[in-house]
């Protein structure tokens, strides 16, 4: 968890494009939300500090049908991630803790007829729900990734390589 992100040797090529040594392009599996199937596609920033890595949203482009493609002009996302990790119960054990700070907008038109309230609190669920869903699925990948990476890093494995994360 103290390497830059320019030496991670672990991508998941299905879903995780490098775009520079600390920027990446992540393709979120499709989410069916009410009868909208959503596709997010994330640019993230990872910086590594003295307590772990945290990782940035910087753009998030939702793909799908015409309607859900819409939405991009009216919502923005901010997330950070901050992971870092605790000492375990088990003597030498470790802990990892992702804390996450998510903010989510959607700017309705002046000529929307339901009332705002309603919709905020409709949006904001439904916001949860989506983006919860993708940390739902995107977390454990990262996790799953992240042992895989720590164990060839462990047995002297540094090239970079590309991880089958079946």
């Amino acid at each position: 968890m103290a390497l830059p992100a320019s030496q991670y040797s672990v991508l998941d090529a299905e879903t995780v494009e490098r775009l520079d040594d600390d920027t990446f392009l992540c393709h979120v599996a499709g989410l069916t939300f009410f009868s909208f199937e959503v596709h997010p596609v994330l640019t993230v920033s990872v910086s590594v500090g003295p307590t772990g890595p945290t990782v940035d949203l910087l753009k998030t482009e939702l793909r799908g049908s015409r309607t859900v493609r819409a939405a991009n002009e009216r919502f923005t996302a901010r997330m950070r991630n901050r992971v870092s990790w605790k000492p375990g119960e088990e003597e030498g054990a470790r802990v990892l803790v992702s804390d996450v700070d998510l903010t989510v907008t959607l700017e309705l038109p002046g000529w929307f007829p339901l009332p705002r309230g309603a919709v905020q609190a409709t949006g904001e669920w439904c916001g949860n729900a989506v983006l919860g869903r993708v940390l739902d699925v995107a977390l454990p990948r990262f996790l799953k990734q992240l042992e895989k990476d720590y164990q060839l890093w462990a047995e002297g494995a540094h090239e970079e390589r590309i991880l089958d994360m079946e």
